[in-house]
């Protein structure tokens, strides 16, 4: 039996069940009668965003992207040292770069980068680029994603993502072309002059400190990298070079040359970017700027957006033409990236905006694909040129390399102040066998 404050407590439960009801049914109610207009907002949604969505699919899926320049190795350097078997990198995400992302980003073929540190310079910069090229080759085998190339033609032979091998950094080959060509037989394709440091024979737009210039933007030694670089087939890369650098190889290069991850220097007076005067270069050349995204080169400060980046494309295309526009995001090898262009999966966001500011399909497939596919295909055209040529054995000065502590000079492998050392290593065994019996000899006489 219920109670008189049992009832109450029942029939105010029953009241508010019966009101809970009938507000759910007023509710229902209010969203039914908003069905109509519901429908048409989303319809209207579709026709707005469903046809450029569409069109920017079609146009990278016909012409997946080929980006200039990616520093993931050097990260797994950073986290794993270079231990493949730590890491998943399907699924990795502390980088701006992972195979699911690349392939949400519709990339067909990626540079990346064997960088390492100028402090490496004059000292093990070719066992540690030796590194890098080996954790990058593995990488390539280690994915069935992926396919490690060497050619245009392998570029475009498969369906999977082409990896091509890129130095970042003459001092990465220790003023040596015997170096250079022992790097393009492992595969490398292409490298920049310098990073942020000077070589001995080429300057660097941003010197690192302690960083000695040579004497010229481009010694004598740096044009025969230039020549034994086009006679090899290797892509001459000049993002992080100087300016008075950059326009020394222009005119002397046979084959077009790419800055691989560099922008426009109107747009952000960066140091790194790229001036309209050599724009103008760029063009008569045939060769090939490909933009990097880092906020600090696109917009000169911490904060950017993709209309930022856009802005560069626009700029170069003004002043060189679509042709001379390419894409090298440059993630992984800086922090801070534009809004809208956090990683490698965000690069349909850029096409969009491109369209939107009517690029037309041809314009964005050649940015896409084309221009550094034929920038490539001529480099490897000028080798077949060359064919017969030998390779160069000219050898750097050694009053030229700045640091020689860790170099033997091999014309004078036993220097004069070790006189003995260098006595008993250059002479021939009988001459000094005799020149010890003749001292034997005169000793006695003058012993008596």
């Amino acid at each position: 039996m219920l109670s008189v404050s049992d009832c109450h407590t029942e029939c105010y439960l029953s009241h508010l069940y019966n009101s809970e009801i009938q507000a759910s049914s007023y509710k229902m109610d209010f969203w039914a009668s908003l069905h109509p207009i519901l429908f048409l907002l989303l319809l209207l949604s579709t026709s707005l965003v469903s046809p450029r969505d569409e069109k920017v699919n079609e146009i990278m899926k016909s012409a997946p992207l080929i980006d200039g320049h990616n520093d993931l190795a050097l990260q797994l350097r950073r986290y794993f040292n270079n231990n493949l078997t730590a890491v998943d990198l399907k699924t990795w995400n502390k980088t701006y770069t992972n195979i699911n992302k690349l392939k949400e980003g519709n990339v067909g073929a990626q540079l990346w980068s064997a960088y390492v540190l100028c402090s490496a310079q004059y000292k093990d910069a070719v066992r540690l680029t030796l590194e890098q090229i080996d954790v990058i080759k593995r990488m390539c085998m280690k994915y069935p994603e992926f396919k490690l190339v060497t050619s245009s033609k392998g570029i475009e032979n498969t369906e999977k993502i082409s990896c091509l091998i890129s130095i970042e950094g003459g001092h990465s080959i220790d003023s040596s072309l015997a170096a250079l060509r022992m790097f393009y037989e492992l595969g490398v394709r292409s490298m920049s002059l310098t990073h942020n440091c000077h070589t001995p024979w080429a300057r660097s737009a941003i010197p690192h400190a302690g960083s000695v210039s040579p004497k010229t933007s481009l010694t004598d030694f740096g044009q025969e990298v230039v020549w034994e670089m086009n006679r090899l087939g290797m892509i001459i890369d000049l993002s992080h070079t100087a300016i008075d650098t950059a326009k020394a190889v222009l005119k002397i290069s046979k084959a077009p040359v790419i800055f691989s991850h560099s922008s426009a220097y109107a747009i952000c007076q960066h140091p790194r970017n790229v001036p309209d005067e050599l724009l103008k270069m760029i063009k008569q050349d045939d060769s090939l700027v490909m933009v990097n995204f880092h906020s600090g080169f696109v917009a000169c400060q911490k904060l950017s957006n993709i209309s930022r980046v856009a802005d560069h494309f626009d700029h170069i295309k003004k002043i060189a033409g679509y042709e001379s526009v390419g894409i090298g995001g440059d993630y992984d090898g800086a922090i801070g990236f534009p809004q809208g262009l956090e990683d490698v999966s965000k690069y349909p966001a850029l096409i969009e905006e491109l369209l939107r500011r009517n690029w037309t399909e041809e314009e964005l497939k050649a940015v896409l694909r084309d221009n550094f596919l034929r920038v490539f295909r001529k480099v490897e055209a000028v080798k077949e040129k060359l064919k017969d040529d030998t390779a160069s054995e000219v050898e750097i000065p050694f009053k030229d390399i700045i640091n020689t502590s860790c170099r033997l000079n091999l014309k004078d492998p036993f220097p004069p102040s070790n006189l003995g050392h260098t006595l008993s290593k250059t002479m021939p065994p009988a001459f000094t066998i005799i020149c010890t019996v003749i001292c034997y000899i005169i000793s006695i006489i003058l012993t008596g």
